[in-house]
């Protein structure tokens, strides 16, 4: 179904589906599944579950509910670093000043039509596009300097072999060292080439070039055993191994 005939089909946003009511949430599955340029990477019963989803980067756009269980969608939001967009649904009014304040794209009352749900998908559409539109080319110069100390030190991407995050602060490991620098896992993500970068896990984030082996789980460099999540294996294969794939 050509929602959108202009816009490219391979520009797609990744949709997680967050509410813990079964119906509301396949409710939403089945509009996104109707409109060409959104697709669902998940759903989640709650906020909780849903952290893991965010936290890899695997998320464009959540269709967040408010009222839940333990962690409601406003406290969620409000605690993510780097929230992607998010348009709320729910059953209350009486949140909707609370959402515009983080600069949610849309509210959504239910029950949700299907009209209501596109109006609120084509502004997100419209958001990612300026958003992707703004974002600068990666430089290749492969040096960068962090801070060490009073002073910087010089480094080359090309030689990190896994960055491991640690809250607020990250542990850059190399060959024969280990620098600590203070810098998120996201921030990192976002500034090293995304080619050679992939998040394994939401602790780790590796250089694809020093990767030695995968075997369930587990992933080897350097003689160090790292995770994979779950929700990251499947994709790692994907982007990573099945494209330089010599024997099937």
């Amino acid at each position: 179904m050509n929602m959108n005939p202009e816009l490219p089909s391979k520009v797609m946003i990744r949709c997680l589906v967050v509410d813990d009511e079964p119906l509301a949430r396949h409710s939403i599955i089945d509009f996104i599944e109707k409109v060409d340029f959104l697709e669902v990477v998940g759903s989640c019963a709650s906020a909780l579950e849903a952290s893991e989803y965010v936290q890899n980067g695997q998320v464009d756009l959540l269709f967040l509910d408010i009222n839940m269980p333990y962690l409601s969608g406003l406290e969620f939001l409000d605690s993510l670093e780097r929230p992607p967009m998010a348009i709320f649904t729910t059953a209350y009014s009486e949140h909707a000043l609370e959402g515009y304040r983080l600069q949610i794209v849309d509210y959504l009352l239910k029950p949700i039509t299907f009209q209501r749900f596109y109006q609120a998908s084509l502004k997100a559409q419209q958001l990612f596009s300026l958003t992707a539109s703004a974002k600068q080319p990666v430089p290749v110069d492969p040096f960068l300097y962090i801070r060490q100390g009073e002073g910087f030190q010089k480094i080359s991407w090309t030689d990190i072999l896994y960055i491991e995050g640690m809250q607020n602060y990250a542990k850059l490991h190399f060959k024969n060292q280990v620098l600590v620098i203070h810098q998120t896992m996201i921030s990192l993500e976002e500034t090293l080439p995304k080619e050679k970068f992939f998040r394994i896990h939401k602790s780790f984030l590796v250089n694809i070039d020093h990767i030695d082996s995968i075997a369930g789980g587990r992933l080897s460099i350097n003689g160090q055993q790292l995770p994979i999540s779950r929700t990251r294996r499947e994709a790692l294969l994907k982007e990573v191994v099945y494209k330089n794939l010599l024997s099937r």
